[in-house]
């Protein structure tokens, strides 16, 4: 990183630089540090993203964190912690581990909470970044006759391409778990798991009515298409989705939740428009029985190795397989690593 041009954060609406610094891995299972500049405003104004009350020994910054966030304002051996009230002549109070609650702020100078409560801010932001998605939006796509199709293409795709170099029966989705991802998010306790179903509602209320007129959207699931560049080495294989009366609502509405969650914090901005596709074949699933079947999205990686497969003549030989016809009546936001009594993923929430 170019010291003269540090990397700026965006932080609750306001911009902070962030110093340049020597960043250890944080070893699974193990509490690491993290050494972080003051996260100072980029502009000349004061950093008034948060409430700072005077009380009668000074200032005091009350902080939302999630639970499983709090060692890394701790650090290794509370190294982090003692850090940042050395370094702000603050006081932090943290709850204790697995207990919800707010991380205290307080000093005698109204500037010594606000830099801590900026730099406290900038590791959870970092931080939260680096943990494995829990939830996603999802349309569900296992309707009866969608699963007859689909296991109709498996065993069809076995019987013509078994041969074909890395296919073999260990690469198809769950018909059960079949779906559209609409983007991931990291909700760590009841509080943002709850915010964001309040959120979909809202979305609802908002645009989502007025687009589909209130009504389910009927999309055709048809042919099949692959992520990467060379079809000889494929990694995911996806069935195509679209509106059946060729409008550009199922569009419309994915792109609007995403771009209404990324604006709350809930969700990272991956791309400029939703890709919509339907995960049918995938090479995680190869190591792994268990390995969760959604973490399909364009640009996301796994640090398991993947085998890759030849999928030249699968693409050749179902271009246009018709996968069917379904109704899209709700979106969830639907639990990863989870199941209902239907066997698709649980949901916390739905519009």
């Amino acid at each position: 990183m170019d010291v003269l041009r540090p990397t700026l954060v965006r932080i609750g609406g306001r911009v902070y630089r962030k110093n340049l610094v020597q960043e250890q891995p944080f070893p699974p299972e193990e509490e690491g540090d993290f050494c972080a500049g003051p996260g100072d405003c980029v502009d000349d104004d004061p950093c008034d993203a948060f409430v700072v009350e005077e009380t009668e020994r000074g200032f005091q910054c009350r902080v939302e964190v999630p639970s499983p966030l709090y060692k890394y304002i701790i650090g290794k051996k509370g190294e982090t912690k003692k850090r940042l009230e050395t370094e702000t002549r603050t006081s932090i109070s943290i709850p204790k581990p697995g207990v919800e609650g707010e991380i205290v702020i307080t000093g005698q100078h109204r500037s010594g909470v606000v830099s801590a409560r900026t730099r406290i801010d900038v590791l959870l932001d970092s931080f939260r970044k680096k943990q494995p998605f829990t939830h996603f939006l999802s349309f569900a796509l296992n309707q009866p006759a969608i699963q007859e199709k689909f296991l109709q293409f498996k065993e069809e795709v076995l019987e013509k391409c078994s041969k074909d170099h890395g296919v073999n029966s260990s690469l198809f989705q769950n018909p059960a778990k079949l779906h559209l991802t609409l983007g991931t998010l990291v909700l760590l306790n009841d509080q943002e798991i709850q915010k964001a179903c309040g959120l979909l509602q809202q979305c609802k209320e908002d645009f989502v009515d007025q687009i589909t007129g209130g009504k389910p959207l009927t999309v055709e699931v048809a042919g099949v298409e692959y992520m990467n560049d060379d079809p000889a080495m494929t990694d995911v294989l996806y069935a195509k989705v679209h509106m059946k009366d060729g409008s550009d609502r199922l569009q419309m509405v994915a792109d609007q939740l995403v771009e209404r969650f990324v604006a709350s914090g809930l969700m990272l901005k991956e791309w400029d428009r939703v890709k919509l596709h339907a995960t049918v074949m995938n090479t995680l699933f190869r190591k792994d029985p268990t390995e969760e079947r959604n973490n399909t999205m364009p640009g996301k990686s796994s640090s398991k190795e993947r085998e890759s497969f030849n999928g030249r003549n699968i693409l050749k030989l179902f271009e246009n397989f018709y996968f069917g016809e379904v109704q899209l009546d709700s979106v969830r936001l639907s639990q990863r690593f989870s199941s209902d009594t239907s066997g698709y993923y649980a949901t916390s929430g739905q519009l």
